[in-house]
C-alpha cells in the first residue's frame, strides 16, 4: 500500500488507495445519516438517535469516531453522535432529552473505516418549524455547497471561507468563528483548520490527494458563543437558534468528490 505524505506545512497527502478506504468510512456515514434522519420525530430522545447511529456503524464492521474521543482537558466524549437542539451549535451530549414539535436538531458523528475517519452534520425540523427556522437551515445547507464549490487544487483555504461567510450573512445570518472544519484522514482532526470566515486568496493551497471536513454553523443571532458546565456542549451566547451541516471532501485534479453524500457527488 502506498501510505500518504505530508507536505512542507505538516498537511497529509492521501494516495488513491488511503482515499478509497476514506470513501468506504464516508458511505457508511452517509448511510448512517439516512437511517438517523429517518428516525428524527415529536417524542424520540436524542440518546435513541444516539443508538441507532452506533448500532448502525457497529454492524458493517466499523467504529464511531466521536464515542470516547478527548478535546484538551475534556472528560472523553460519551456518544456516538452529538445532538445539539435548539441554540446549541456543536458537541451536544445525547442521553434523555425528548425532542418536541418545532425543535431543531444538529447532529454531527463520524465512523472509522480501515483506519480512516468520515465526518457529517445536518440539521433538520422536528415536526413543523417555524418559517424562520427553515431559512435558517436551508441556508446553512447552500453555505455549504458554496463553500464544496470553491474546492479545486491551487486554490486557498481561504476560498472555502470567503464563499461560506459571504453567502451567509447575505441571508442575514452570523458565521460562527471559534469552532471551524478541519482536515481529516487517519486522525479525526488533521491540518489544515478550515474557518467559514475571511478574505479569499490566503492559507494553505489546496492540492490533489488533501482530504478536508467543511463545517459551516450559523446563527441567527450573533455569532459568539458559550461552552456549558458538562465540558462539551457550545451553546450561542444570545440564545438564538444554530444550524451545523459538514461533509468531508477530497480534493481531485478537477474539483471535490464529496464523500460523506448518501449519493455521491463532484464539484
Amino acid at each position: 500500500m502506498i501510505l500518504s505524505r505530508r507536505s512542507p506545512s505538516g498537511i497529509s497527502i492521501k494516495s488513491a488507495k488511503e482515499i478509497e478506504f476514506m470513501r468506504r468510512a464516508g458511505q457508511i456515514v452517509a448511510d448512517t445519516k439516512v437511517r438517523v434522519k429517518e428516525a428524527i420525530r415529536p417524542g424520540v430522545t436524542t440518546g435513541e438517535l444516539d443508538r441507532i447511529a452506533e448500532d448502525y456503524i457497529r454492524s458493517v464492521g466499523a467504529m464511531p469516531s466521536f464515542k470516547g474521543y478527548k478535546a484538551g482537558g475534556n472528560i472523553p466524549f460519551s456518544g456516538t453522535i452529538c445532538a445539539s437542539v435548539n441554540e446549541e451549535i456543536v458537541h451536544g451530549i445525547p442521553g434523555n432529552r425528548v425532542l418536541n414539535e418545532g425543535d431543531i436538531l444538529s447532529v454531527d458523528f463520524g465512523a472509522i473505516a480501515e483506519g480512516f475517519h468520515g465526518d457529517s452534520a445536518f440539521t433538520m425540523g422536528v415536526g413543523e418549524i417555524s418559517e424562520e427556522a427553515q431559512r435558517l437551515i436551508d441556508a446553512t445547507r447552500e453555505s455549504l455547497k458554496q463553500g464544496i464549490a470553491q474546492v479545486k487544487a491551487g486554490g486557498r483555504i481561504s476560498d472555502i471561507s470567503h464563499a461560506v461567510q459571504t453567502y451567509a450573512e447575505g441571508m442575514g445570518f452570523s458565521v460562527v468563528r471559534q469552532y471551524v472544519g478541519h482536515g481529516i484522514g487517519r486522525a479525526l482532526h488533521e491540518e489544515p483548520q478550515v474557518p467559514n470566515y475571511g478574505e479569499a486568496g490566503r492559507g494553505p493551497m489546496l492540492k490533489k490527494g488533501m482530504t478536508i471536513a467543511i463545517e459551516p454553523m450559523l446563527n441567527i443571532g450573533g455569532w459568539e458563543t458559550e461552552q456549558l458546565d458538562d465540558g462539551w456542549t457550545v451553546v450561542t451566547a444570545d440564545g438564538s437558534l444554530s444550524a451545523h451541516f459538514e461533509d468531508t471532501i477530497a480534493i481531485t485534479q478537477d474539483g471535490a468528490e464529496v464523500l460523506t453524500s448518501p449519493e455521491g457527488y463532484y464539484f
